[in-house]
């Protein structure tokens, strides 16, 4: 199973995306939670830990995180020193800006998907939460 853990459904995905996903095996997508910008550290962490149990019963054999960074920096974390392969999707970014007839600019922006890319390890880190 590849576990798409971020905010965008993998109904939207281009065919590249879900062809390449298909690959590790079943797409199925995770509820991304919500990640209040005033959480501290220590409740991000026991957000992290829940849903890593969560993962973790699943058994997918590759899990997609993208969304808040420090969220998905200890959810990684702690997938890897479960043994799970963690995923990142890297799109090359295409972007159009054109004025428009009453002076304002309009961007376009258009995200192409290459390839999944696996998560770096760091050596010996202990994330140091409970």
């Amino acid at each position: 199973m590849f576990l798409n853990v971020s905010n965008h459904p993998s109904a939207l995905w281009d065919d590249n995306q879900r062809n390449t996903a298909h690959t590790y095996g079943e797409v199925r997508d995770y509820p991304f939670p919500n990640i209040p910008p005033t959480a501290t550290l220590h409740e991000v962490s026991v957000i992290a830990q829940e849903h890593a149990r969560s993962i973790t019963v699943l058994r997918p054999d590759a899990v997609l995180c993208q969304g808040e960074f420090t969220f998905c920096f200890m959810l990684v974390m702690l997938l890897q020193s479960q043994g799970f392969l963690v995923l990142a999707a890297c799109s090359e970014r295409c972007s159009t800006e054109s004025i428009l007839s009453d002076g304002t600019r309009k961007k376009t922006l258009l995200f192409r998907f290459v390839q999944f890319r696996e998560y770096g390890r760091l050596p010996g880190y202990d994330m140091g939460v409970d």
